[in-house]
């Protein structure tokens, strides 16, 4: 069972993309602010798989993933990116930095399935 984590400060949306994730045989787990996943992280957690909301209070997504992608043991953790905002900018700026994959909200699981599968293949190889 992969283990994903999910990074968002709104609290149904979260729980949503949880229950998703579920459906799809995942294990998760939810953090309402990026730091307190950084703060995981450092302490030793290990997910397979990280989806990150980009805006969010104190420490946005986009700078959880460069904090993540500046540091050799979570360059091969696959980083999904999941927002409202939908400016080509945005979006260009998260896969420059390692995003392996940008969903916008609201997400089918369709969409979750296809991008996880996505971000898995590009670690495999």
């Amino acid at each position: 069972m992969k283990k994903v984590w999910i990074v968002d400060d709104d609290h149904e949306m979260g729980h949503a993309v949880s229950l998703m994730l579920q459906l799809l045989e995942c294990e998760t787990k939810h953090f309402l602010h990026a730091r307190l996943a950084a703060q995981a992280l450092l302490a030793g957690g290990r997910p397979d798989m990280m989806i990150l909301d980009i805006n969010m209070p104190e420490v946005s997504g986009l700078d959880l993933l460069e904090f993540l992608r500046r540091r050799n043991e979570w360059k091969d953790l696959p980083i999904i990116m999941l927002s409202s905002e939908a400016a080509d900018v945005t979006v260009d700026k998260a896969l420059q930095i390692g995003a392996d994959g940008y969903v916008m909200k609201p997400v089918t699981i369709e969409e979750l399935e296809k991008v996880m599968s996505q971000a898995f293949y590009k670690h495999i190889l």
